[in-house]
């Protein structure tokens, strides 16, 4: 779908003002600007309101409407963005290894994005990885954990690893699984309409954000807003009533 979105208004809606350089340096300047900006969130699927995967669904969600969304929202969006600034990404499915109940779904959208070397890069995870990851088993440190991508022939893993240097099995919690095959976003709609038929998203309202590029973050729970600065979680009881104040005094503008 046509959109009228142009890269200044979504650069400016991410708190960036000029068109960053194509390098590893610009790459992780847009995630993080990206994940402290636009929250991952699913009112919308809560509401079951309806969402598509498309780009003429969530640009104007994100962009005119200062929202966020979930994965085949802000992953679908962002790589548009990278496009139009020049990046070379792909849209790549992933399996969810959280739940073992649900592992045989290709129920994420995540980005390949091509520089020097294939990077993985996420704003559509949850509390997750805050910059891009190398796809080649090096380890990255974003100031609150550290992860990989882990090559399991035919399988590249995601790790959140919890030890200090990567060995042939390099202990940690998988997070998602990915093949790194390009797919557009249409291929999507089914796995979108199964999840928003039922699914954790449709139980109960959240959002989460990085705060000032992170590590630091702020969540909204169905009944608790929690905070993460310098690694210490805090959190405070949100009654029904003082919901939705709550979600546009955090998640509506900018810290």
């Amino acid at each position: 779908m046509e959109t009228s979105i142009t890269v200044d208004r979504y650069l400016a809606r991410i708190g960036i003002h000029a068109w960053p350089p194509v390098d590893l340096d610009g790459l992780t300047t847009l995630q993080r600007a990206h994940l402290t900006a636009v929250p991952f969130e699913n009112l919308d699927v809560h509401a079951r309101t309806g969402v598509r995967t498309d780009t003429g669904w969530s640009l104007p969600k994100i962009v005119d409407r200062e929202r966020g969304g979930w994965c085949f929202e802000n992953n679908g969006a962002f790589g548009w963005l990278l496009g139009e600034l020049g990046f070379t990404v792909d849209y790549v499915g992933a399996y969810v290894l959280l739940d073992p109940a649900d592992t045989d779904h290709m129920s994420h959208l995540t980005l390949i994005v091509h520089l020097d070397k294939r990077y993985l890069v996420d704003v559509g995870f949850g509390d997750s990885f805050i910059e891009p990851v190398p796809i080649d088993g090096t380890p990255i440190d974003d100031g609150n954990e550290r992860y990989a991508v882990i090559n399991d022939d035919p399988w590249l893993r995601l790790k959140e690893l919890t030890e200090n240097v990567i060995d042939v099995e390099p202990s940690g919690r998988p997070l998602y699984q990915f093949q790194p095959t390009s797919r557009s976003l249409t291929e999507f709609d089914e796995e979108s309409d199964r999840l928003q038929a039922g699914s954790m998203f449709t139980e109960k309202p959240f959002a989460t954000r990085l705060l000032d590029g992170g590590p630091d973050r702020v969540t909204l729970l169905q009944d608790r807003l929690k905070f993460r600065r310098a690694g210490e979680w805090t959190e405070s009881p949100v009654i029904e009533d003082h919901w939705e104040n709550t979600y546009r005094r955090w998640f509506t503008q900018s810290d």
